[in-house]
């Protein structure tokens, strides 16, 4: 029997052509193991974030859906395009063979391998995958490992040290800031975040100078150094019409706020230890700003590419390298091998004018 997981991208492709005769799109299965190896060569490859979403016959949502994708297929596109059908707010949709997919829910993704590094401080450091998605293994004290989160293209985590994996490989240890447990990924599938990624932004800028915006009407943020705009961008805020499990409402709270918590990654969700990739559970949320003490913030999100419109259970979702920039941007200023920094920072103001 073929082992597909010693496949090559390429030569899988030309198994599933042999096999199911001419098709009009390419996808490739991505093994929790880590074991597939695909070629790098494409420059559209991307990954689908939710249960189900429709390939159209074109580039609209009010045309015939003739195909659908699934949750964690990796795709490979053909083109990225600009749709005269819209939606307004995010007109970007993928061509797919003779079809073509809306972008709202595909997380654009690479597949990129790490060499071992030792290089951890006792404190720990940050990592990011790397990969479209890697599973997580969590060391049970009486031997063997519980397979728990997948952890997804762009997460960051924390990483605290190195051991022998399942598979007999090196593992980096992750430590999860909220469920207080340590599991561990593959370290080919992690890339460590150096100290001049997160140097700070405008640091002769006084901090009483700096202030974010954030318009609701128009999901734009916008953020001043005194009274010059010097980053804006689109982003999600909180959908009021979503379901609360904790009794916190789902929309973005107006007023004014500073920041008062930065943290490289947070664990966001309703808090379970589980294999379950439909449970609501987000480790590695990067480059999270808190601002409100329900526990809302800015943060980098690898579960849509839809700004522009509400999308969040509350918080504020920005494109991850855009969550980056804020991050290190604001204050208070988190140094590269901290896990976080807690103390009042940048001002910031949420309005909406009804």
């Amino acid at each position: 029997m073929t082992d597909t997981h010693r496949l090559t991208r390429r030569d899988f492709l030309k198994l599933l052509l042999l096999t199911t005769g001419v098709v009009g799109w390419r996808w490739f299965p991505w093994p929790d193991d880590g074991n597939y190896s695909p070629d790098d060569d494409h420059a559209l490859l991307g990954r689908v974030t939710v249960e189900r979403i429709g390939i159209f016959a074109e580039p609209s949502l009010r045309s015939p859906r003739v195909g659908n994708l699934y949750r964690d297929m990796v795709v490979a596109f053909d083109e990225v395009l600009t749709s005269p059908y819209g939606p307004r707010h995010n007109p970007k949709w993928y061509r797919l063979g003779r079809g073509f997919v809306y972008s709202a829910y595909v997380q654009p993704v690479r597949t990129r391998f790490n060499p071992l590094r030792a290089d951890i401080p006792d404190q720990g450091r940050p990592g990011e995958i790397t990969v479209p998605y890697t599973r997580a293994y969590r060391p049970l004290k009486g031997g063997g490992w519980q397979k728990i989160y997948r952890l997804y293209y762009g997460s960051i985590h924390w990483v605290t040290g190195v051991r022998t994996g399942p598979d007999g490989q090196p593992w980096y240890c992750l430590y999860d800031d909220w469920m207080r447990i340590e599991y561990c990924v593959p370290a080919a599938h992690v890339r460590f975040i150096e100290p001049d990624e997160v140097t700070p932004i405008s640091p002769d800028v006084p901090a009483r100078d700096k202030h974010i915006v954030v318009d609701l009407d128009n999901q734009r943020l916008t953020a001043y150094e005194g009274d010059e705009p010097v980053f804006e961008t689109t982003v999600s805020t909180g959908l009021a019409t979503l379901k609360s499990t904790n009794g916190i409402p789902t929309k973005t709270p107006t007023g004014r706020f500073r920041i008062y918590l930065k943290t490289p990654n947070r664990h966001m969700g309703d808090g379970r230890i589980t294999a379950d990739i439909h449970a609501y559970e987000l480790p590695g949320v990067p480059w999270v700003s808190f601002f409100h003490e329900w526990g809302v913030a800015f943060h980098g999100t690898y579960w849509h590419d839809n700004f522009g419109a509400p999308m969040s259970h509350g918080c504020v979702n920005m494109r991850t390298d855009e969550a980056l920039w804020l991050y290190r941007w604001s204050t208070p200023h988190v140094p590269w091998d901290k896990p976080y920094s807690h103390r009042l920072g940048t001002t910031v103001r949420v309005f909406e004018r009804g």
